[in-house]
């Protein structure tokens, strides 16, 4: 069989790399709540260790990102910053006591958080190099969450919960060791001093698209949060709560693949929208306690929620971040998110306490402030364009 050529190799690699890297956030996303609980954190308590990793990366990522752009070394930055997860993880799963697991997760988050923001920068450099759409690759990783989700749903019926923190250490060193397999980037021209990057943030058009994708993307602490805690405090199995998430990503899932196809008339501003309509859907009737039987049906508008949420931000930084400074674009973009889905997920906990359900009004009011960042980025990108 001949070999592949150059460029679909690094397509391979990349997604093996997303595969993997998401495989370990697969188990660790919707149980990782259960792990806490287990370890004797109450609801507010599980709020506060969710919310730390997410406030720590505002210093991580601007780091990590600058270091990446000024010596062009994303791949190298990646193998360091996945490597350290590994062992981060794998001390988070010693620790014993409410103290000493925020610390150890403050610090295991300062390692982890540069890794999604510099991946997708380096995706999305390489790909566009060849020409290739960033969705049928990057659906591997949430391919590979969805299998880690219903592995993580099968081992809670049949090991106990505090044993989960070690299959999260484990998808953490498989992604370590498939980091090492990165293909490099093609060369680029010089990077721009950093302060080149220092305009961006003063792009009005820039800072809609952070607060609309932050806002949106916030809106979904009460779910990352609490919803398998609340799933299961209903009666159902670890293997039901799991396959309620896996709608949501099979349904991500289908959108990645067909971002290719998908025709000229969605526009960044379009998909941010879409994402907004649909959390304002979705978390304005799980606000109502709704039946099982609504259940599925919510879980299917993860694609507008999150993954046009996801498209839209991207596709707007990739048009906007000037050249040699992709990996800061993306951080800016990852703190904005972080900072979001921290002060929601410090207030989920209190909310859901006191509310239960009803804690998803909260992030139903969340997704529409985005919904309004997202028209304001629309206007202000046909100016742009005009």
């Amino acid at each position: 069989m001949p070999a592949p050529p150059p460029e679909s190799r690094f397509a391979l690699r990349l997604a093996v790399f997303y595969a993997a890297l998401f495989l370990a956030f697969g188990v660790q996303l919707p149980f990782f709540p259960l792990w806490l609980g287990a370890k004797g954190l109450d609801a507010s308590l599980i709020g506060l260790v969710l919310s730390m990793p997410m406030v720590v990366r505002v210093i991580a990522i601007p780091l990590a990102s600058h270091q990446a752009d000024r010596r062009a070394a994303l791949r190298a930055t990646l193998v360091a910053a996945t490597a350290a997860t590994a062992a981060a993880y794998a001390v988070v799963g010693l620790m014993e006591g409410p103290l000493p697991i925020v610390l150890a997760c403050a610090v295991a988050a300062a390692v982890y958080a540069p890794v999604m923001s510099l991946t997708d920068a380096y995706a999305l450099r390489g790909l566009a190099a060849e020409g290739r759409a960033y969705g049928p690759v990057r659906l591997w990783g949430s391919a590979a969450f969805l299998l880690g989700m219903l592995g993580a749903g099968v081992a809670i019926d049949l090991m106990p919960a505090r044993a989960l923190i070690w299959l999260i250490v484990a998808g953490a060193a498989l992604n370590a060791l498939v980091a090492l397999a990165l293909a490099p980037l093609p060369a680029a021209k010089a990077a721009p001093p950093p302060r080149a990057a220092a305009p961006l943030l003063r792009q009005p058009l820039f800072l809609a698209v952070l607060m609309s994708a932050a806002a949106i993307q916030g809106s979904h602490a009460v779910y990352y949060g609490f919803s398998a805690l609340e799933w299961t405090a209903a009666g159902f199995g670890g293997k039901t709560v799991a396959a309620l998430w896996a709608l949501g990503v099979i349904a991500e899932i289908a959108l990645f693949a067909a971002q290719a196809r998908l025709p000229r008339a969605v526009t960044p501003a379009r998909l941010l929208l879409a994402g907004a309509a649909g959390g304002l859907l979705r978390w304005g009737v799980m606000a109502l306690d709704p039946a099982a039987a609504l259940l599925p049906a919510l879980q299917l508008l993860h694609a507008a929620s999150f993954g046009c949420t996801h498209l839209g931000a991207l596709a707007f930084l990739a048009r906007i971040a000037p050249a040699g400074h992709a990996a800061r674009a993306q951080g800016y973009l990852s703190i904005a998110l972080g900072l979001a889905s921290a002060g929601a997920m410090s207030l989920s906990g209190a909310l859901y306490a006191a509310y239960g359900a009803g804690a998803y009004a909260a992030m139903a009011l969340m997704a529409a402030v985005g919904g309004a960042g997202a028209l304001v980025a629309q206007r202000l990108d046909r100016g742009v364009a005009e």
